[in-house]
């Protein structure tokens, strides 16, 4: 991936703080959910309740694709991301504090939560390494994307 790509895969995972993340349910039907997420670099992570169908799916498939899609003014601005990625459930209290940490900070203008964020103990942490990452940019041309390997 050359740096030019990678700097504009970055600018829209900085920019943003929502996902849909689609799962593989047991019976086989793809599930949809939107999630917030932080991202060091090019791994993403995301929360959950461990009992969630999401947290089952995962263990039973780690497989997932994800979208990031910021919202444009004009039809010729459209970008995006999607993702063909690896999830992994975080088991190293130090990483998993961390994500914690980085969670309220991707919501500046937010003063008071009205709930306390939850511990790592009561929630489920997922890291989300892609493995192939596509990019739409319309100002490239209508539906264009490049598709690059991480």
């Amino acid at each position: 991936m050359d740096e030019a790509i990678r700097t504009r895969i970055l600018a829209i995972l900085d920019g943003q703080r929502l996902m849909s993340v689609a799962t593989l349910r047991p019976d086989g039907w793809p599930q949809a959910t939107t999630v917030g997420y932080v991202n060091d670099g090019l791994t993403l992570y995301f929360l959950c309740s461990p009992d969630s169908q999401k947290a089952a799916n995962i263990a039973r498939d780690n497989r997932v694709s994800l979208t990031i899609n910021p919202d444009a003014d004009q039809l010729m601005q459209i970008t995006g991301l999607s993702m063909a990625a690896f999830a992994r459930k975080v088991e190293d209290p130090d990483e998993a504090d961390r994500v914690l940490r980085m969670m309220p900070a991707k919501y500046p203008a937010q003063r008071d939560l009205a709930v306390s964020m939850p511990t790592r103990d009561q929630i489920s942490i997922f890291r989300v390494v892609p493995k192939l990452i596509s990019v739409l940019d319309y100002s490239r041309g209508f539906g264009h994307t490049d598709l690059v390997t991480p």
